[in-house]
């Protein structure tokens, strides 16, 4: 069994060495030319030139750009049309819904409508060895934690081989960027999103019990090892380095966080307004507070600003997220079950103190006892964020609370997060797509299955069946699935946050099967 091992850990790092080099962010490729198309809005969504296609060489493109733009008739938009292509209209198609189909039979049929396949780098898109479901809408690549929800439906369905491509396309990602990148754009390759390879890891298991954990061990622990990068430097002078936070009992709690502290491309203008609205703050400091809130996905939500109502309070990077956190145990115990399989008990042993270690710290750090529910810490404050969230149940779904705290945050849930079409994000009504009204599939699926594993069934299924009539009514007037709903008033559209809803929508059709289909 060590034999196996160390063939499978030399095939990762063999794999590491033979990588082309890593393309560019399109900021950086285009330069002035770049900025001046975004800062002026050429189009109504940022990301739209972000992820188009050069028609012309870089080169070729740059110099013209640069004779032309002087000149008094120049046009801005009529030149980029000229110059780029939109990817998504080379790649997409219409699509109209059955009218005669159930949302089963919409769903199945929105596999093959959302299955990409890009062995090759275009433009930003970075190029993926297997095919993938996307997200949908201007979400054209493959997404970290969005995979995750998508294979739910996939191994629903029974397309098995799709989830281990996806699988196999983190593992992929891990080989040539040592983490999972946020999504398979060069833009986004300074980031990640929450830890969920573990449990795409535990979900292929179901279907290969045998190999999937220590096929899987070395992706395993090079992503641990991104997540924990600089937490042997830590001191009590040095509290924070990358994405580990010393705490001051001495354990190591994580955080959100980027390499770099500028402007997002795919949100360029967006980001720049905002810094010029933070006084006082160096408009770096906002860009990476900024892009650690973007890594945690909920991008962007009331659980990351001072003031609730002000984005360009933005201070993710002072915040202990308890749903990352709690990823991470469950990251350490996979890890721990691949060691126990090849007999290195030892190594086994290691990770879980890891796990036990950062569950005390969850526990004694993102329990709100005025509260009785889980939440994020601000460790420059030295103490809650009060901001009471949809990330609380993350506690319950990877097994870190007590049976005592998971009744109390069930009755939280119960009394507070629970809307007529199942729980809403947070209690903050600010126009932030990831605060009030707006509920959301992995939202939903984390507070469920995390009441399930501490024997909390009726709320568990009182979630389910709200939020499952929530797609239902909104399929029945609409023939549509979309990324985000309206929980406290079902039969109003969701908003909020950059763009306008997206229709697809890969974790909302995941989650809605595999809900649907749940204890078969």
């Amino acid at each position: 069994m060590y034999d196996l091992r160390k063939k499978i850990t030399n095939q990762f790092y063999r794999a590491q060495i033979n990588l082309a080099p890593t393309q560019q962010s399109p900021d950086l490729v285009w330069g002035e030319l770049f900025q001046d198309v975004q800062l002026h809005r050429i189009f109504p969504d940022s990301i739209t030139f972000a992820d188009m296609i050069p028609a012309k060489t870089r080169t070729r493109i740059i110099k013209r750009y640069l004779k032309e733009r002087d000149d008094p008739r120049f046009d801005l938009n009529a030149f980029v049309q000229v110059n780029f292509r939109d990817l998504l209209q080379i790649d997409t198609f219409d699509y109209v819904t059955n009218p005669n189909h159930t949302m089963e039979e919409h769903i199945e049929e929105l596999w093959g409508v959302l299955r990409r396949e890009f062995p090759k780098n275009r433009g930003s898109l970075i190029g993926l060895p297997y095919p993938y479901v996307v997200p949908g809408g201007r979400f054209v690549a493959q997404y970290y934690w969005d995979s995750y929800f998508i294979m739910l439906g996939l191994a629903q369905s029974g397309r098995w081989d799709m989830v281990e491509n996806m699988l196999k396309n983190c593992a992929f990602m891990i080989r040539k960027y040592g983490y999972v990148p946020s999504a398979s754009r060069t833009y986004n390759v300074t980031r990640s999103q929450p830890p969920l390879f573990a449990v795409m890891v535990q979900l292929l298991a179901q279907k290969k019990p045998k190999t999937t954990l220590i096929k899987y061990l070395p992706y395993l622990t090079a992503e641990y090892a991104f997540w924990m990068k600089g937490s042997r430097g830590l001191t009590a002078n040095r509290q924070a380095i990358r994405r580990v936070v010393r705490m001051p009992d001495g354990s190591i709690l994580n955080r959100y966080f980027d390499s770099k502290t500028t402007a997002r491309p795919e949100s360029y203008k967006e980001d720049v307004e905002t810094a010029l609205q933070a006084q006082g703050r160096a408009a770096s400091r906002v860009y990476l507070d900024i892009r650690a809130a973007a890594e945690s996905g909920w991008d962007f939500s009331s659980r990351w600003f001072h003031d609730p109502s002000n984005l360009a309070t933005i201070h993710a990077t002072d915040i202990i997220p308890v749903d990352l956190n709690c990823l991470l145990v469950t990251l350490e115990e996979t890890i721990a079950q691949a060691y126990e399989q090849l007999k290195q008990q030892r190594l086994a042993r290691h990770f879980r103190r890891l796990a036990k270690k950062r569950t005390l710290a969850i526990q004694a750090y993102c329990w709100d006892e005025s509260e009785k529910f889980f939440c994020d810490y601000d460790f420059v404050a030295g103490a809650s964020t009060g901001v009471m969230s949809a990330a609380g149940p993350f506690a319950l779904w990877c097994n870190v609370a007590t049976p005592e705290q998971a009744a109390a945050s069930a009755d939280y849930i119960r009394n507070h997060l629970l809307q007529p079409g199942g729980i809403v994000s947070t209690l903050q009504n600010n126009g932030q797509q990831w605060d009030w009204p707006n509920g959301w599939a992995p939202l939903q699926w984390a507070a469920i299955k995390g009441l399930r594993n501490y024997g909390h069934q009726y709320l568990a299924d009182e979630i389910k069946h709200r939020w499952m009539a929530s797609n239902e009514q909104l399929y029945k007037k609409q023939g549509k699935m979309v990324e985000k709903y309206n929980v406290v008033d079902p039969h109003a559209e969701a908003g909020g946050g950059e763009y306008v809803l997206q229709d697809g929508f890969g974790w909302t059709n995941g989650v809605y099967l595999a809900l649907l289909h749940e204890g078969e």
